[in-house]
């Protein structure tokens, strides 16, 4: 195909980040936020966070707190229960495509994988993988240093340093790296 001249189009979308109730998002220095991601209400963000593609972070019907180098990852859901459950994000996590975060607490350092569920009231100790696909129902207290998996999750192995510093710290990084391009 021989193609002499291109027009490319640039459409320009903006994220949706609005106020709920007088309450509007914060966000810290360096975050970044795709052209159409969500964020309203009641949600503060530390600093080198980045929230992709079609996520959403809903602080409308109570408040999510997200600490620093926090990336939410394409098609992911961060919500809480109305009066009930609040989010709560430690440091250096990764929120895997399309996994849905509700009304939970996660420590520091914690990968949750791509398509997880993680239940209200539930908390993920620090060092910590949720596995790709895993379920982790209502209540569960995840301890520190393991990876659970499955539907419920349950534990599978306790973490190896290899592990936290080759998957937990090397994506936190690589979205921190990702979003650099996009500034």
């Amino acid at each position: 195909m021989n193609i002499k001249n291109v027009n490319l189009h640039k459409t320009i979308f903006m994220s949706v980040i609005l106020p709920v109730n007088g309450i509007s998002p914060i966000m810290g220095f360096n975050c970044f936020v795709a052209p159409n991601a969500t964020i309203v209400g009641d949600v503060i963000m530390g600093d080198d966070c980045s929230v992709w593609f079609n996520a959403v972070v809903r602080g409308d019907v109570n408040s999510i707190r997200i600490g620093n180098k926090v990336n939410i990852q394409d098609g992911a859901v961060l919500h809480c229960t109305y009066q009930k459950t609040k989010v709560h994000l430690g440091n250096n996590v990764s929120i895997g495509h399309n996994a849905i975060v509700h009304g939970c607490t996660i420590h520091d350092n914690v990968l949750i994988g791509m398509g997880a569920i993680v239940m209200d009231n539930c908390e993920i100790g620090s060092n910590t993988i949720i596995a790709a696909g895993a379920v982790v129902t209502e209540g569960t207290k995840v301890p520190s240093g393991c990876i659970f998996a499955g539907v419920p999750a349950k534990k599978v192995k306790d973490i190896s340093e290899e592990l936290i510093s080759g998957e937990i710290d090397r994506i936190a990084n690589n979205y921190l790296m990702y979003s650099s391009w996009f500034k």
